[in-house]
Formats: C-alpha cells, structure tokens, sequence
C-alpha cells in the first residue's frame, strides 16, 4: 500500500482505568482497566485509517515482547509500520490514564524512549523527498527536535499539521507560532500557554495564533465553540451536546477526522464540521 499521511510522535501501549464513578484524590472504586494501542501519533493514525486513509508510521517501538505486540497490533488494523525505528535498547513506551465520571483524573506518559531515539525516527523521510501530503506531528519529541523541524527548509511548505502531545507539553511548540505551513490543533487550554496569555474562547485564541505569523490555527473548548483561522478567514462551529464516557483520544480523533476531511476535499467550514462531530461520536462511547 501507498501512505497518504505520515504520522510522526508517539506510538505506545494505552493503559487506561475507567469508571463510571465521581473520583477525586484517593478514590478507590470499581471500573474497567484496558491495554490498547496508543500515543497521539498512533491515535491519530488509527482514527484516519478508519476515515479511509492510509497512513505510516515513524516512531520507535522497542524490540521487547510488548513491541512486537504492538506493532502487530498495527498492521492487524491496516497501518504501515515499516517505517518504525525498531530499538534493541529501548524498551515500548507506556502512556498510564485514570477517567472518572467527571473527566480525566490523572494520566503519566512515559515516553522516554521516543526522547531518547531523537531524530533517528525521521530516517525514512530520507527516501521520500517528493512527499506532498500532510504530515501529523505530536509534541511527544522532545524541544530541541521540534524546534529542528519548525526551521528545516525541508518542512517549510509541507502540509504540516501539529499537536501537542498534552497542555504540560503545549508550550514545546511554541517554534510554529511564526510557520508559515503549520497547523496547529490545541484546546483553549493549549492556546493560553503557547500565547502566555488566557483566552477568552476558541475565536480570539485561533486569531491570536494567526497573528502571530502561524498558517492556521485550530482551537477547541470541549463543548463550546470550536474555531479554525486561516488565510480565508475565521469558522466556527458548535460540537454536537453528548454524554461524556471517555476523553483520552478525543483530540486525536478530532486531528484526524478534520486531515480526512480535507484529503477529500471538504472546504474548511465542512472540514471542521465533521471533526466536531467526530470528536463528540467518540467522547459519547459510540463507533465512529
């Protein structure tokens, strides 16, 4: 198969406890604890296949019992994985959440691996210099790397489009607020970090972004008004009200629904449309 997107960040192991309970600090109460393949560029990679896309994956997964799983796992769901960096002496990074009734409680990434391996995931890209198609790239690498690709002239006019892995790391790309090229997907959380400044909502904080010289910026707020503001203009649109069951995922979701959407050629207003409901089809628990 050919790739029609690269996804390019973390490719983990999930372990995620959910309950329906109210949790706080020190809550012990009953739920499910599932493993299922994870990080964002995966999440994203998983999501856009379903969406009819057929992406790659550049990423390590250690060469341990958990990498093997893993990476059969991802080939089992229609993902390419011969571009992975495969490591004898990296183990396969684990990302570890707890969701409560009342949203995410707690979450520790350890993606110390994919730190670690650096630039060597990027290898492939090496034997694909004509590449004209988006690229996802999460905010798992670490600072110093991502602000390698902000400034390579090779990602200068790539369709780029940019996460962060979580807000504690939001502020790792604050090298593509001037990119020319980039989109960047961020909740209204994320916005005020990369800005250092609040945000009142999804519009001011797209806008703000894209003054700062950023292709596009594309914001959202949970159940609030979502934004997207790029060299057309401002569009926004209100996610479908759903019954919250889970949420690790959403955004990734989210990222890869509106990649999709585009690839077949929806207009911006459409694009962001479909990803707003994609997003709430996922949060609701159903199939997407």
């Amino acid at each position: 198969m050919t790739p029609d997107l690269l996804c390019i960040g973390a490719v983990l192991w999930d372990v995620i406890g959910r309950s329906n309970a109210y949790m706080e600090r020190g809550s012990d109460v009953p739920g499910r604890i599932t493993r299922i393949p994870g990080g964002v560029a995966l999440n994203i990679a998983m999501a856009a296949r379903a969406y009819g896309m057929t992406p790659t994956l550049l990423s390590v997964v250690g060469r341990d019992a958990e990498g093997d799983a893993l990476v059969a796992a991802c080939a089992r769901l229609g993902l390419l994985t011969d571009t992975l960096y495969r490591s004898d002496d990296l183990r396969t990074d684990v990302y570890m959440a707890v969701e409560g009734a009342n949203g995410l409680i707690a979450a520790i990434a350890d993606a110390h691996s994919l730190e670690a391996a650096g630039d060597k995931i990027l290898s492939p890209l090496a034997d694909m210099p004509d590449w004209s198609g988006p690229i996802a790239l999460d905010g798992n690498l670490t600072l110093d790397l991502l602000a390698r690709i902000a400034t390579d002239p090779a990602f200068a006019r790539t369709d780029l489009r940019v996460a962060p892995a979580s807000p504690g790391k939001a502020e790792r790309l604050i090298p593509f607020l001037s990119h020319a090229a980039a989109t960047l997907y961020v909740n209204l959380e994320e916005a005020g970090l990369l800005l250092h400044a609040p945000q009142a909502n999804a519009i001011t904080a797209a806008e703000a972004m894209r003054a700062r010289g950023l292709y596009r910026a594309i914001v959202t707020d949970g159940p609030r008004l979502a934004a997207c503001a790029g060299p057309g203009g401002t569009v926004t649109r209100h996610p479908r009200r759903v019954m919250v069951t889970r949420v690790t995922g959403a955004g990734d979701t989210f990222m890869a629904a509106h990649i999709a959407a585009e690839a077949s050629g929806a207009s911006s207003d459409a694009a962001l449309e479909r990803a707003c409901e994609a997003a709430a089809t996922y949060v609701s628990g159903d199939t997407y």
